[in-house]
């Protein structure tokens, strides 16, 4: 099933046009990069899958199930319940510990009976290997070990599709390393659509996988022999040959105009944006 299907999808912000003729599709289970230069519209194009960015013309629908031309705000709440959202700025309430940050999302999220939010917490810390670390506030974490709890944030409701935007940008190497081999492992166990903005290089080759780029005023798919998400696991990688990447892109993507990308407006530590994860305020 595809978990984002976009033809000749145009994408504006305050009238001004971001990307025009927009084509792609990520089905269940792949992992796909999407990499270009700041400002050419990879993060205007990422909030439109969770109705932070308008979408015109075209066909954009979700899930085989929502149209994100003109879907309804009570509709974006359903919708949102499917998509798990990993931040660079990891974004963690810093007045309680680990636990407590994850029973947070579950309780906002409809989870009413403590016993089932206390295994689903168990189960995605020993998932991120934070298991013993449940007790521990933000600042008494490494920075690679507040990503991971960003991670089992983000797939708490075992979301259809992940959404890492720069996960590895504040980290050292070798966590880096460590987060990109959690992400894909993610994908591979838990049949995770995932989409992730980089930067950096070096995963696109130690970590193969579908490839998108914004350049030059253009959406399209980079053909380097990318290798099969099924081959991705989370020891070593090494590369293996796939049916020809020609095959992702159901129709060519056309010309896009790249504009300034508007930032979106986060609450400062002590509350989690509500459009992006799904929770309200630290009262629910």
């Amino acid at each position: 099933m595809p978990i984002i299907n976009y033809k000749n999808v145009d994408i504006h912000i305050d009238s001004k046009i971001i990307l025009e003729g927009v084509t792609f599709t990520l089905n269940e289970g792949e992992f796909v990069y999407l990499v270009g230069a700041v400002g050419s519209g990879k993060s205007s194009l990422i909030k439109t899958l969770y109705g932070e960015v308008a979408v015109h013309g075209g066909d954009a629908v979700l899930f085989d199930k929502y149209d994100m031309r003109k879907i309804r705000r009570s509709k974006l709440q359903q919708l949102r319940k499917q998509i798990g959202i990993v931040f660079q700025d990891f974004k963690l309430l810093t007045d309680r510990n680990v636990h407590d940050n994850l029973d947070f999302v579950l309780r906002c999220t409809g989870w009413k009976k403590r016993k089932e939010r206390e295994a689903r917490i168990t189960e995605v810390l020993e998932l991120v290997e934070l298991a013993p670390k449940g007790y521990k506030m933000p600042h008494e974490l490494s920075g690679g070990e507040q990503q991971r709890v960003v991670i089992a944030r983000a797939i708490l409701n075992h979301p259809k599709l992940l959404l890492a935007d720069e996960p590895t940008g504040n980290l050292d190497n070798e966590t880096g390393h460590k987060i990109m081999k959690l992400l894909h492992r993610i994908c591979k166990e838990e049949g995770t659509a995932v989409l992730m903005i980089t930067h950096n290089e070096q995963w696109l080759t130690a970590y193969p996988a579908f490839e998108f780029r914004c350049s030059g005023g253009r959406l399209s798919i980079v053909d380097k022999g990318a290798q099969t998400v099924a081959a991705v696991a989370a020891e070593p990688v090494a590369a293996v040959a796939v049916e020809p990447v020609a095959a992702v892109a159901a129709e060519p993507v056309a010309a896009v105009v790249a504009e300034p990308v508007t930032a979106v407006a986060i609450p400062e530590a002590q509350a989690i944006e509500a459009d992006d994860n799904d929770i309200q305020t630290a009262d629910c």
